[in-house]
């Protein structure tokens, strides 16, 4: 009986599948199919929940089979953002008239990452103080337990690697390793190796214009073939978005929520408080807030839904450019930049929240100046080199509560929640990466102010 359940899950799940293609043919909106795709996601979870039980055999081989629509579509996007990444910097870097552009483009990137990261602990510290959360109100369990041993193991294997030593990391010494994404810094790693290429190039292209002259076509063919199996793997958004969406609220614990009801809260709080921080900043920049927003969105759905900000590489670029105006340079950079350093959620507003829940139970008060200066400086230093993975986040909580000399293990308190709250965190990180992206281009004067103030401008998976 349960084979037939689980059948029946199946073809449920590609009739909306056709659904989704239908609407495909009928020319709706890339925009619209997505969020109709994560509305029905949605749906076809409570509903899947709701028959046979959360924890149940049926549902877990559902979820499996489901994985091969939502986690093969996200394997697709990162099997695509080395090449992406490494073709689309090189191509920029080539296209630059000077070199130092280059500097200044990155100097800007990084320093509205890392500022806006350090912007989002002091609310997630707000946060924390306001709901008044502490570990100590927190029931511990077998789940909480274990993943409290596992915290302190990982935190073995770092505690000895000082702040040098991990920006070293960023160095690439195999770029063959990087390539497959072997590190936590690997698509960092690859950005510096594209950046050395591309100023290879333009140092070749002064001395010797014919060889320069063919490495650029060889640059430009490939480019244009990457960005074609981009534009063929961002159709299947909608699709992977029911997917992952339909997992993920299947298999919600939502008698876990409800108990940790305040910890959610209090999170996603921050995080609005954070997206509102971005838009008022955008409009700081002369700016329409509610159209970075608008645009901004589809993207942010997508990260939300699959909890990579390393997997909306290829959709955070294109979003960049096709609707925001940024510049194709800034718009490469800014994407691979903000998906391993600066990002506002995982590595801003997670880590400042927990440092302030577990500091009253080893004595300290978060209340003083000292203790909260000394944490926002520390994780803006620590935001560098955090995954655009899964687990990012605890890694740079793994960093930020052993510097700060808490205990890391009670970071696996909220187990039970954190697929919840992680969504809303990758949406700001991702948030983040563009905004860094579409400032830094405002400031040179290289964004295109027609095309983002355009409301026929939207990201468009059908193009290239």
């Amino acid at each position: 009986m349960e084979a037939l359940f689980i059948i029946i899950n199946i073809v449920v799940l590609l009739a909306i599948i056709g659904l989704l293609i239908y609407m495909q043919k009928k020319h709706v909106s890339f925009a619209k199919r997505v969020f109709t795709g994560m509305g029905l996601g949605i749906l076809l979870g409570v509903i899947l929940q709701t028959i046979y039980g959360a924890g149940s055999n049926v549902l877990t081989i559902t979820s499996s089979w489901f994985s091969i629509v939502g986690s093969g579509y996200v394997r697709l996007l990162m099997v695509i953002v080395v090449p992406l990444v490494m073709v689309s910097i090189i191509r920029s870097i080539i296209n630059l008239e000077k070199t130092q552009e280059l500097g200044k483009m990155a100097a800007w990137i990084i320093g509205i990452l890392i500022t806006t990261t350090m912007v989002a602990a002091v609310v997630g510290i707000g946060s924390a103080l306001v709901f008044d959360l502490n570990a100590e109100q927190i029931k511990v369990g077998d789940a909480e337990t274990e993943r409290a041993a596992s915290l302190e193991s990982r935190f073995a294997e770092i505690e000895d690697q000082t702040t040098p030593q991990r920006i070293l990391e960023f160095i690439p010494n195999n770029i063959f390793l990087d390539m497959t994404g072997g590190r936590p810094t690997s698509v960092i790693s690859v950005v510096i190796f594209s950046v050395i290429v591309g100023i290879a190039v333009l140092g070749v292209r002064r001395k010797n214009p014919e060889q320069a002259e063919m490495f650029v076509k060889i640059v430009n063919s490939v480019y244009s073939v990457v960005m074609r199996i981009v534009t063929l793997i961002l159709r299947l958004t909608p699709f992977g978005v029911l997917a992952l969406m339909t997992n993920m609220v299947a298999g919600t614990n939502f008698t876990g929520i409800i108990e940790l009801g305040k910890f959610v809260l209090a999170n996603y709080l921050a995080l609005i408080v954070m997206f509102i921080i971005h838009l008022i900043i955008v409009g700081l920049f002369g700016l329409k807030p509610l159209t970075f927003l608008k645009k901004a969105f589809p993207v942010l759905g997508f990260a939300f839904t699959s909890r990579s900000s390393a997997g909306a590489i290829p959709l955070n670029i294109k979003g960049q450019k096709d609707a925001l105006g940024v510049d194709d340079s800034v718009a490469n950079i800014s994407a691979s930049f903000g998906a391993t350093m600066g990002q506002n959620g995982c590595a801003g507003v997670y880590p400042a929240m927990l440092a302030v829940m577990i500091a009253p139970t080893v004595g300290i008060n978060p209340l003083s100046f000292e203790f909260i200066i000394q944490l926002v400086l520390i994780v803006g230093v620590s935001s560098f080199g955090v995954a655009g993975v899964g687990g990012g986040a605890t890694f740079a909580a793994i960093i930020v509560l052993s510097s700060m000399g808490l205990p890391v293990g009670l970071a696996g308190l909220l187990i039970s929640v954190e697929p919840l709250i992680d969504m809303g965190r990758t949406a700001l990180n991702v948030s983040g990466s563009m905004l860094s992206g579409t400032l830094t281009s405002r400031i040179l004067g290289k964004l295109n102010i027609k095309k983002y103030n355009d409301k026929s401008a939207v990201v468009d998976a059908t193009t290239v």
